[in-house]
């Protein structure tokens, strides 16, 4: 009875450590974000809405189809004076508010 008590108390001291130890809950990413393909982000109307308004000349750019399937990320590597930190912070920013 006591191998078995002892056992028990063990395995609660492990599961109340391994609780109290446990990294906490990141939030969750937004729905639409900066690492999403541009693709993605124009399927949605909300998104769409989002990038015509604070980059109205992403999605008629006449190579659009060349760099849909990139992220905006990756596109303000590409072209950091058209995508510009500020500009990505007020994308991202916009995006979150989507639903």
């Amino acid at each position: 009875m006591r191998i078995a008590f002892a056992a028990a108390l063990a395995l609660v001291s492990v599961n109340a450590y391994a609780a109290d130890t446990a990294p906490a809950a990141q939030a969750p990413a937004a729905r639409l974000n900066l690492d999403l393909p541009v693709e993605a982000i124009v399927a949605d109307a909300a998104g769409k809405a989002v990038l015509d308004a604070d980059i109205p000349e992403l999605t008629p750019h006449p190579q659009y189809e060349m760099f849909k399937g990139m992220t905006l990320r990756q596109l303000a590597n590409m072209v950091p004076d058209k995508l510009p930190a500020e500009l990505l912070a007020k994308i991202e920013a916009d995006l979150a508010k989507v639903k």
